[in-house]
């Protein structure tokens, strides 16, 4: 775990190098438009994606099925003087349908990011932050119907107070060494099996660390934008030298004006998160923690605001 964090942060440095090297022209218009611009600054995107296969009296065979996913981004940010405030709502959910199967789901996310800002000395600010994390409806343990997750079960809450390293639109870096992180299980099932690193029985859990948050986003070529971002937890009070883990990466490119393609992933990693195993009882049981992965690949709709 200890090289796979030292990975993750010799990535997030790599991305501050790439981040520096502009021109001494490139870093004068972004402080003029940096200062010049005030007030509200809203948009987002949404991206709809759509696949379908169907098969009649196929003799290599094959099943028949269809997949719709959906991605939505909105952004509000506002400055004003040394002031700034960003915000910014992440939705995900897909499903897939094969033959007389049951509607499976391949994507389901709810991300609200709020962060506040006043400037402390030039490209450094004293900020703070709140972020909530869950998910709209029920994850099964395919092929059975048994409930690994649920809509609040888990939820995230999490509250920082540090600095914040800004030195342009394109990258950010916020340190926080006072910082909340709230996992709430509200199903009770889930809860009484310990589920997300709650005690068995118990709804909540809280603990207290430090963070740091890294965000990257880049126009690489015409039509072919790049954002990556990672957070990093360390439990002060429970084994602290278990990082935890949460990296996403989104590319998108516009192929016309209505269609795009879209590729993310996201990685996680939480020592206390043990990934569920049903027994022969009909039970559920907490086996052991690991690198959880989600990769997703679309062409589809688009739509910008």
């Amino acid at each position: 775990m200890k090289r796979f964090a030292f990975s993750i942060l010799s990535l997030c440095l790599a991305l501050q190098f790439l981040n520096a090297q502009v021109t001494d022209k490139e870093e004068k218009l972004r402080a003029q438009s940096a200062d010049s611009v005030e007030g509200w600054k809203k948009g987002g995107a949404i991206f709809l994606n759509f696949s379908q296969t169907s098969l009649t009296n196929w003799a290599a065979g094959g099943v028949a099925s269809y997949s719709i996913n959906g991605l939505a981004n909105f952004f509000g940010s506002y400055k004003k003087g040394k002031s700034y405030w960003d915000n910014t709502l992440d939705i995900g959910y897909g499903f897939l349908k094969q033959k007389d199967m049951d509607f499976q789901k391949t994507d389901d996310k709810l991300d609200f990011f709020s962060k506040y800002g006043r400037q402390a000395i030039k490209s450094w600010y004293y900020s703070a932050l709140i972020n909530f994390r869950t998910q709209f409806s029920n994850g099964y343990n395919y092929p059975d119907d048994s409930v690994i997750s649920a809509f609040l079960s888990p939820a995230y809450l999490l509250g920082a107070v540090g600095l914040d390293y800004k030195p342009s639109d394109a990258f950010t870096a916020f340190i926080a060494p006072v910082t909340a992180k709230i996992t709430i299980v509200n199903n009770q099932v889930l809860a009484d099996a310990g589920a997300f690193g709650v005690d068995p029985g118990k709804n909540v859990r809280g603990e207290f660390g430090g963070y740091v948050r890294v965000v990257f986003k880049k126009t690489l070529v015409e039509n072919i934008n790049f954002t990556t971002k990672a957070d990093f937890f360390s439990n002060y009070l429970h084994n602290p030298q278990n990082i935890d883990v949460n990296w996403e990466v989104l590319l998108a490119m516009k192929i016309t004006k209505f269609i795009a393609a879209t590729f993310s992933t996201q990685l996680l990693y939480d020592d206390d998160i043990a990934i569920l195993e049903k027994l022969d009882n009909g039970t559920t049981h907490p086996v052991k923690s690991m690198v959880q992965f989600k990769e997703i690949l679309g062409i589809g709709i688009t739509a910008k605001f």
